[in-house]
């Protein structure tokens, strides 16, 4: 009986969820960028958001909310009505590695529906070009011989930038002063002015710079050479192990948003990410532009907590 009555509830339920799916969007469409004006972050959710707007019929804008490594931002669309109009543009740092490093007022996987992978692009360790270094080898003496005179800047504590750092310095037995920002842009601009010397940024937001002459890149903090990067070694070819540091950037909506809703977005998201000028655009600052599902995203966001925790727990990594 119980079973009976539940289909045509069920039916409704679904029937309303498609209905809403219909008509979304409403309204203007906010996306929530963690990290403050000027980084890599910003940069890629302006390019899509203007793709966005036309393929959704309404307004697509991003609003920055900075701090706390991405915490203030998650929790703020944690907390929205998961009706698909406010989204989330996470990324390493707010869905596997601070979560990894802290206890949060929010649950990468509990509060939040996966919409869809944008992609990823590789860590690079830059430093000012007052750091007399040429290479990694180089740097690792100076570091040993001078301990207190280095500093290196991330973009918060829990962001892919400080746990570059942190494996490097534990790989290395070296010392270096972190110096956490509120997002990259920030952290970029006191290492271009040399108040810190030190940062691993993405390439998406070392290219620009690297080609300037304004950083030097040292190294790249992964497994294999960047091709946006030929003539820079990876850290492992310096004889550097364990600095293993892919950044990757998605979009989140709030818990309970339905699936049709998500499956709107995530469509219109990979309509964007096949055109061949937003592609453009993102392969000029090193990305490397990867579409997904929501169901592969959900698997990655599992994968990567499990990942980080276990390297927090073998670094024994804290929060500054």
């Amino acid at each position: 009986m119980f079973k009976r009555a539940g289909i045509p509830f069920m039916g409704v339920v679904m029937s309303l969820a498609a209905a809403s799916a219909a008509a979304f969007p409403t309204k203007t469409i906010t996306i929530v960028v963690p990290t403050a004006a000027g980084g890599g972050n910003d940069a890629m959710a302006r390019v899509i958001a203007q793709k966005m707007a036309p393929l959704l019929g309404q307004a697509v804008i991003v609003e920055n909310k900075a701090g706390a490594a991405g915490a203030l931002a998650s929790e703020a669309v944690a907390r929205a009505t998961p009706d698909g109009h406010t989204l989330m543009f996470g990324y390493i740092a707010t869905h596997a590695m601070n979560p990894a490093l802290q206890k949060l007022r929010y649950d990468p996987v509990a509060n939040f529906e996966p919409v869809g992978l944008v992609g990823s692009s590789p860590t690079v360790m830059t430093v000012h070009p007052s750091v007399l270094a040429k290479n990694v080898s180089e740097l690792i003496s100076q570091l040993k011989a001078k301990p207190t005179q280095y500093s290196y800047a991330s973009a918060g504590n829990g962001t892919a930038p400080h746990f570059a750092a942190e494996l490097f310095k534990l790989s290395t037995g070296t010392s270096m002063l972190h110096v956490p920002y509120k997002g990259s842009g920030p952290a970029m601009n006191d290492t271009l002015a040399g108040q810190t010397q030190i940062f691993f940024p993405s390439a998406f937001t070392a290219l620009p710079m690297v080609k300037a002459g304004k950083l030097r890149a040292l190294a790249i903090a992964g497994e294999k050479r960047s091709p946006y990067f030929p003539e820079v070694p990876t850290l492992k070819e310096m004889g550097v192990q364990g600095v293993d540091v892919s950044q990757w950037y998605a979009f989140f909506a709030p818990a309970k948003t339905s699936k049709p809703v998500i499956d709107k977005i995530n469509k219109a998201l990979n309509q964007v990410l096949a055109d061949p000028d937003t592609v453009r655009k993102l392969e000029d600052h090193a990305m490397d532009v990867q579409a997904s599902t929501p169901e592969q995203l959900g698997t990655l966001v599992q994968s990567e907590l499990a990942k980080w925790k276990g390297v927090v727990q073998k670094a024994k990594m804290t929060a500054d």
